[in-house]
């Protein structure tokens, strides 16, 4: 275009496409420090009387992954608002996590206008590939900059990338979208234009959404796929039902369940759910959560059947469980996957014969509907006796042994006790997952789950367990000490965190999980693991929250959490500091394992039941 913009055209240009993306179902912006920036940071701002939410953060990192719990609790993107340069590349593990999660979500960058691209200008890189491999849709602006856009190109920009973040329910799932902006000088209008343009906007009636605009409801559950290629499973004859971590939109959620009660009660079919399936504990639904303990290394009980006869339903990716992997792996049987809405290949093992990605009700809806002219039979259902025998057993085993326990596998069992019921936990990578996956109570109240098992990072776990606490109202986050303090810039949320957040923090001193892997040896002095694996670290971590104003207690014991729980749920945002011993509390699991196993052998060996 011929000669520069001014400033307030680009701050138009900015609140044009902000607009679009607002009347679009967008209701959170997560705004960082910039100057390229300042037009979309400015109309941002002015949206903020017509409901558009505002969060800052000093750190993109953190606010792209607070971001990311916005849209994991509620199913809409918010969007990232970040200057040029190296705050783009600090994106990448919220957009990788969000990717592998399918977890709607907006990242808008600034940019220099192409003539500073390529010519050693300042701040000029090339940011607009840095998300590139795990973006759903890559989007720009003119090149020259967003003021050279009509607004008709502003809103179709926004449109796509609303329809992109939210995937489109036929095989292409919620994920990341990076919107690479240019923004040509001068940047910033001074202080009456805004004024004037604030009044404006203060005097125009709300824009209804355009035909094109995505409506807030919408969502990859809208589209209905094909069924899972030709494979039919038979519930006439024994099988089970694998439940992995849910990655559904919020709204599908009562659908899932009711689609899942209605083939458990035709099948009778047991449901393994996994702790971030969100199955555990709810009322007309037979789970079985022990099969990690159950399924003891090479052995072929639990449930195991001989190669060709067990069928398998598959509810989304894989639990972290290695031991039901193999276990799987080891099926000859029918398996089924069915995703909700997402059409990637979910099969690490290899072993699925069909995929079905619109979801549990939907892929019930396209069976053949003589399959529900009867009743769960025989052998089915004493397959799945044989599987509540051992589950039993197994449960009690945990009672009695973890009762008299302190450690990281009592917490588990205790804290879903303790916690009200309904009261969202984010559960952090590594141990917290996998111990509350083995030990934590099935006759707990039942709670969403939350985890990011996508890629199994620790980035991020204190901001998006702020972004979820802001956008579920309460949310306890359970961390091991190296997470937490790998995202201790989180704690900066507390000014303006409007849901209620506890932290639960295991400090172990190090990294806990590599006491569970063959990594030690001896002897000892062969290798320093304490220096290159479990890296302890000397910081005070109620010292560290205090610092951020945020108030903490120590426990001595497990028999203190009851009391400290109640004091920790009453404040805006609270750090109990549970004190463990890593090594201890590995010979513990271990101890547990053999005991399961040992116990669950003779209840669970014998042929498949015939139909």
């Amino acid at each position: 275009m011929a000669g520069s913009p001014t400033s307030l055209a680009n701050v138009r240009a900015a609140l044009t496409l902000l607009g679009a993306l607002h009347r679009g179902g967008l209701t959170h912006g997560v705004l960082c420090p910039g100057s390229r920036s300042a037009p979309l940071a400015v109309a941002a701002a002015l949206l903020e009387p017509g409901g558009l939410r505002l969060h800052t953060a000093i750190d993109e990192r953190s606010a792209a992954f607070f971001a990311l719990g916005l849209g994991r609790a509620s199913g809409q993107p918010a969007a990232v608002i970040t200057t040029s340069g190296t705050a783009v590349a600090n994106l990448l593990p919220a957009a990788v996590e969000a990717d592998f999660g399918s977890v709607p979500l907006l990242l808008l960058t600034a940019d220099r206008p192409a003539r500073l691209k390529g010519c050693g200008a300042n701040q000029s890189v090339n940011q607009e590939v840095f998300l590139a491999g795990s973006c759903r849709w890559l989007g720009a602006g003119d090149p020259e900059g967003l003021a050279a856009m009509t607004p008709g190109e502003l809103e179709a920009l926004a449109r796509q990338a609303l329809a992109a973040a939210r995937g489109d329910g036929a095989g292409r799932s919620a994920g990341p979208v990076h919107l690479n902006l240019a923004l040509e000088e001068p940047l910033h209008a001074d202080g009456a234009d805004l004024t004037r343009l604030a009044a404006g906007l203060a005097g125009e009636p709300p824009l209804p959404p355009t035909a094109g605009d995505a409506a807030s409801g919408g969502g990859p559950a809208a589209a209905r796929p094909p069924a899972a290629a030709s494979t039919v499973l038979d519930p006439d004859r024994p099988g089970v039902v694998v439940a992995g971590p849910w990655r559904g939109a919020p709204a599908t959620w009562g659908a899932h369940v009711e689609a899942l009660r209605r083939w458990q009660r035709r099948s009778g079919w047991p449901v393994l759910a996994d702790a971030l399936s969100g199955l555990r504990g709810l009322p007309d639904l037979d789970t079985v959560t022990a099969y990690d303990l159950i399924l003891s290394e090479g052995s072929g009980h639990g449930g195991a059947t001989p190669a060709g006869e067990l069928q398998v339903l598959r509810l989304g990716p894989l639990p972290a469980s290695r031991r039901l992997q193999r276990w799987l792996a080891a099926q000859g049987g029918p398996q089924v996957l069915v995703s909700e809405g997402d059409g990637r290949r979910l099969d690490p093992l290899g072993v699925v014969r069909g995929q079905a990605s619109g979801g549990l009700a939907a892929w019930l809806a396209e069976q053949p509907q003589d399959i529900w002219a009867g009743s769960a039979a025989g052998a089915p259902l004493a397959l799945a006796g044989r599987w509540r025998r051992v589950e039993a057993a197994v449960q009690a085993l945990l009672e009695r042994e973890l009762a008299r326990e302190e450690g990281e596998p009592a917490l588990a069992r205790r804290l879903g006790r303790l916690l009200p019921a309904g009261l969202p936990v984010l559960l952090a990578n590594s141990s917290p997952v996998r111990d509350w996956e083995s030990f934590a109570d099935p006759a707990a109240p039942p709670r969403p789950m939350h985890g990011f098992r996508g890629a199994s990072g620790i980035d991020g776990t204190l901001s998006s367990a702020c972004g979820l606490a802001e956008a579920l109202g309460a949310l306890v986050l359970v961390s091991g000490d190296l997470a937490l303090l790998h995202d201790a810039n989180g704690w900066l949320w507390r000014p303006q965190l409007g849901g209620r957040l506890t932290v639960v923090l295991i400090d172990n001193g190090g990294g806990g999980i590599f006491e569970q892997l063959p990594i030690r040896t001896q002897p000892a002095a062969a290798m320093d693991f304490e220096r290159l694996f479990a890296m302890p670290q000397s910081v005070d971590p109620l010292a560290l929250a205090a610092v951020h104003g945020v108030p903490g207690r120590r426990l001595e014991s497990l028999d203190a959490l009851e009391d400290a729980l109640v004091w920790a749920l009453a404040q805006p945002l609270a750090l109990l500091v549970v004190p463990t011993d890593r090594r201890q509390d590995a010979a513990l699991r271990q101890r547990l394992r053999t005991m399961a196993a040992d116990l669950a052998a003779p209840l669970a060996t014998g042929p498949i039941p015939s139909p």
